[in-house]
């Protein structure tokens, strides 16, 4: 339909322009009821469109009116939660699984701000193997384990969290903002 139109938009302009040239008015007065015909495509067109979609409600209407079924029967098996699994970066490379050791300290609940300024800071944290937490240097729960230092940045990305004995996000947050180490990358 839209085609049509068009062609006929473009006649209209080829006759204008011919009216023009020719100082003839029959030209223009044949660019002018052509283009009142191309109009009257475009209301009919807009006209059945509107008719087209009033009636599609009513079709729905009908389906949606009818009593869906549901089957009273009780259930042997418990049903199963479907498991979400985010893949780390192609860099991520440590692999921390969270335990479910006695041991294990709890993570600690870091705000947003504090989270702002981890997320860029190089302070060292340690960390140990197959441990979901990552710890300051002096944290008591470490105590003769076996630790690996890394940036508290990089430990996030691998998807370690903090400690919430020795609660690292917090201190190194305030150390950060008083202005003594924990610098971010870039800063002097």
């Amino acid at each position: 339909m839209l085609y049509i139109v068009l062609i006929l938009v473009l006649a209209a302009l080829g006759l204008l322009v011919t009216a023009l040239t020719t100082a003839n008015t029959l030209w223009a007065w044949l660019s002018v009821g052509i283009s009142i015909a191309a109009a009257g495509i475009l209301v009919y067109d807009w006209l059945g469109n509107r008719r087209r979609k009033a009636a599609e409600p009513e079709a729905v209407a009908e389906v949606d009116d009818r009593e869906p079924e549901y089957v009273d029967e009780a259930v042997d098996e418990p049903v199963e939660e479907p498991v979400v699994a985010s893949v780390p970066p192609a860099e991520a490379v440590a692999v921390v699984p969270e335990t479910s050791s006695e041991d294990e300290p709890g993570e600690e609940p870091t705000d947003a701000a504090d989270l702002l300024v981890i997320s860029g800071l190089t302070a060292d944290v340690r960390v140990l193997d197959e441990r979901p937490r990552y710890h300051l240097a002096k944290c008591a729960w470490l105590g003769g384990r076996s630790s690996i230092g890394l940036p508290v940045a990089e430990a996030r990305q691998l998807g370690f969290t903090p400690c919430a004995r020795c609660s690292p996000d917090a201190t190194l947050a305030a150390k950060h903002r008083a202005g003594r180490g924990a610098r971010t990358p870039g800063e002097k």
